[in-house]
């Protein structure tokens, strides 16, 4: 879709639809009172009648405006009448854009952003309308015969007030990388592991390289590894006949002397869980196993796009989790790239182990930070839910950090605890530690793990097992942490 700003009074904007908001006391946004006198009253006659309530998330869609040039008018319920929260806010904008998807129209006027959201400017409300109605309107047709898609959204029109132009060009630009770089990520998370595998990932990234010339990609093939001594991460790819990558992207925007901040990413195309293999029912999900490393991809899509004047280091570890005769069993004992040798008490926890050389990988790079994201544990699903994904770190200061971003980004995260006691479960009677701990605090004990791993810089661990693709009948993926680390970009290149 298109995106515009346009600062001429709403009713002369030329739209199939113009959407306006309304709260619950019956009182509309301040610029769609203009509107209401050039249509006589029509908006006003409508709520009067009371076929809206304003309850939040209601809307109301008038087909016929007589007299008007204006074609439709979408009425939306804001809810109380007072600033409203950055979550309700994006709750009445999704409200507005599911509503105008099935009529099929094809160019909107939207005032929301008009309405006023809680510590909230224009520029972030701008951006919420792009990065919302883009997310709304996205389905995934590559593989299907019939294109056709619900909606037929070409071109939003945000309406602003002209001495709010600036912040609102500003957040345009912000939603538009953002939504891009979702967009890319939930197509690569949504592809099936036939056609998704290690090299696809790679070439998908060499592809990405051609669009700035700030980025450069390097691919490192299984003879690579295996001379930099990442046995751990090599022995989950040994039952696939898809040869592992380890795909490195250097996104240059800062001083060549500035550290970068590097993003570590899960990339299993497909996890039957190995030898220890999974149950059948919903096994089709596991090609989502590489939503952390779409998610790399998406995040240095969006800063490519923005231009942030940082250094930004994207790895994604690559490779499918299937049973064969030579694949790592149970008992087996592997020498990471660190030294520390791994007793594999399960396959089936085969992220952390290709994590755990990728972010030994890492130190080359001299980090000034590593954050690594992966669909790692089911456990985190158990207990958080599907809201936030959920956090751990060895740094106070980078994990407020990451929480601060999760707000604004309204991508939200939970902490949880990294405390030493939880290490007493990976201790191995023959190996320096095991790759699982008990069924207690499993997604604690995944991120003890990669802790072991991550002594030598300042690191976060996002799991997001629970928040990178939805299930049942609106079965995909999210895109997520994508705004959450695109706004830990901003604000670090805002000095924050």
């Amino acid at each position: 879709m298109d995106y515009f700003i346009e600062t001429a009074p709403l009713e002369t904007l030329q739209a199939d639809c113009t959407m306006i908001g309304v709260y619950q006391d019956l009182q509309l946004c301040l610029p769609a009172n203009a509107l209401d006198n050039n249509t006589r009253n029509l908006i006003n006659s409508v709520i009067n009648r009371g076929d809206i309530k304003g309850k939040l998330g209601d809307s109301v869609l008038i087909n016929v405006v007589p007299n008007s040039a204006i074609e439709r008018i979408l009425l939306v319920g804001l809810g109380e009448n007072k600033p409203l929260s950055a979550k309700n806010f994006r709750k009445a904008l999704y409200a507005a854009v599911n509503s105008v998807k099935k009529p099929h129209l094809k160019a909107v006027a939207c005032s929301l952003a008009e309405c006023s959201v809680s510590n909230s400017d224009w520029q972030w409300k701008t951006r919420q309308i792009v990065e919302v109605f883009s997310d709304a309107v996205y389905q995934f047709t590559a593989l299907k015969s019939d294109k056709e898609t619900e909606s037929k959204l070409e071109k939003i029109i945000i309406s602003a007030p002209q001495e709010q132009i600036t912040l609102a060009q500003a957040g345009l630009a912000q939603g538009k990388a953002i939504a891009e770089g979702v967009a890319l990520t939930k197509h690569l998370s949504d592809l099936p592991g036939n056609i998704c595998t290690p090299t696809f990932l790679a070439e998908q990234a060499i592809e990405l390289g051609k669009k700035s010339d700030k980025l450069t990609i390097n691919i490192l093939e299984e003879s690579d590894m295996e001379a930099l001594g990442m046995h751990v991460f090599l022995s989950v790819s040994r039952g696939s006949r898809e040869p592992a990558k380890l795909i490195s992207l250097n996104y240059q925007g800062g001083d060549k002397d500035s550290k970068p901040i590097v993003f570590v990413g899960k990339g299993l195309t497909f996890d039957a869980g190995g030898i220890s293999l999974k149950p059948g029912p919903g096994m089709d999900e596991m090609k989502y196993d590489m939503c952390g490393g779409a998610a790399v991809l998406g995040t240095l899509l969006a800063a490519a796009q923005m231009n942030l004047p940082l250094n930004i280091i994207g790895l994604i570890p690559s490779s499918e989790n299937l049973p064969d005769g030579y694949a790592n069993k149970p008992g087996d004992i592997w020498t990471s790239m660190s030294g520390k040798t791994v007793e594999i008490l399960n396959t089936d926890a085969e992220g952390r182990l290709i994590l755990c050389d990728t972010l030994t990988y890492a130190e080359r790079f001299n980090p000034d930070v590593v954050i690594d994201l992966a669909t790692l544990t089911g456990a985190c699903l158990v207990a958080l839910g599907r809201v936030p994904s959920g956090l751990l770190g060895n740094d106070d200061a980078l994990c407020n950090d990451l929480l601060t971003a999760s707000e604004t980004a309204n991508d939200s995260l939970w902490r949880l605890p990294l405390w030493e006691e939880y290490q007493e479960q990976l201790k191995s009677n023959f190996a320096d530690l095991a790759n699982i701990g008990s069924k207690d605090g499993g997604t604690i004990t995944a991120a003890c793990f990669l802790s072991q791993f991550t002594k030598n810089f300042r690191w976060a661990h996002l799991d997001i097992a629970g928040t990178a693709w939805r299930s049942g009948p609106t079965k995909g993926a999210t895109g997520r942490p994508v705004p959450l680390l695109t706004q830990y970009l901003i604000n670090r290149a805002k000095g924050l």
